[in-house]
């Protein structure tokens, strides 16, 4: 009974081809992703899931644990539930899913979505930081609110909380949280969740997590002061983040926009 950290990764991204094999500071992205979650002892074990023989060689050789998994999957929730599935992984409580395009990810967010799960607080969880109010007019950033009792009420790439009153500006601040994506499941929840079909915000909104959120499953959400980072998704995103590597990992930067 523990938590495993699986980081999927398929190779066919449209923006950014051959994404989990380009390199970051050296080492391929999906090697940084995998070393920077071993290295946050935050696991029993952790994990990578492809469907890509060049990608699971290039993890295997690095010296990660690598599975390979179906082709046909629609989302990395799926292929991280097709990991969880397998019998050496059956042991395993708390299954966490931190994206293969995610380097910069913080410590305080894979940590805090797993405790919400291991606790037995929540049956999903994820993590959201406080941001500027900048973000809300930015549809590539998806916004989450949450509840007093840090159940997520809704995630959205529109500006929630909307702005009625100019006068509420110093409170809208309070409340402006961007989502970080990872994500922590119970192993009935995580199993759940993929039976389910595609639910119609899911499919306008072009977020997964509105599926479970409205087949009624609560998704806790830990707040963490830890500066969002993005992803890595284009040739500039690489550029930027090969430009900031080394002074992220001495502590110099807090994040890569």
């Amino acid at each position: 009974m523990g938590t495993l950290v699986v980081i999927p990764a398929r190779l066919g991204a449209m923006r950014l081809p051959r994404k989990p094999l380009r390199l970051l500071s050296g080492l391929p992205l999906i090697v940084r992703v995998w070393q920077r979650i071993s290295e946050m002892d935050v696991a029993d074990a952790v994990v990578v899931a492809t469907d890509d023989e060049a990608v699971a060689g290039t993890a295997r050789a690095a010296g990660a644990d690598c599975v390979m998994t179906s082709p046909d999957h629609t989302s990395g929730t799926e292929r991280v539930a097709e990991v969880a599935s397998q019998k050496r992984f059956r042991g395993y409580d708390t299954i966490v899913n931190v994206q293969g395009d995610e380097p910069f990810i913080g410590k305080g967010a894979v940590r805090g979505a797993a405790q919400l799960v291991a606790g037995g607080r929540f049956p999903l969880g994820t993590a959201a930081s406080h941001a500027s109010s900048e973000i809300l007019d930015t549809p590539s950033l998806v916004k989450v609110v949450v509840a007093d009792d840090g159940r997520a009420m809704y995630f959205s790439r529109a500006p929630i909380p909307f702005l009625r009153d100019p006068a509420d500006a110093g409170r809208l601040a309070e409340r402006t949280l961007q989502h970080i994506g990872v994500y922590a499941y119970s192993r009935d929840a995580l199993m759940r969740w993929v039976s389910l079909p595609p639910h119609p915000l899911e499919e306008i909104e072009r977020l997964e997590q509105l599926r479970p959120l409205a087949a009624g499953l609560p998704i806790g959400v830990a707040v963490t002061n830890e500066a969002p980072a993005s992803g890595i998704d284009t040739e500039e995103d690489l550029e930027r983040a090969n430009a900031h590597w080394d002074a992220f990992m001495k502590g110099g930067v807090t994040n890569v926009r």
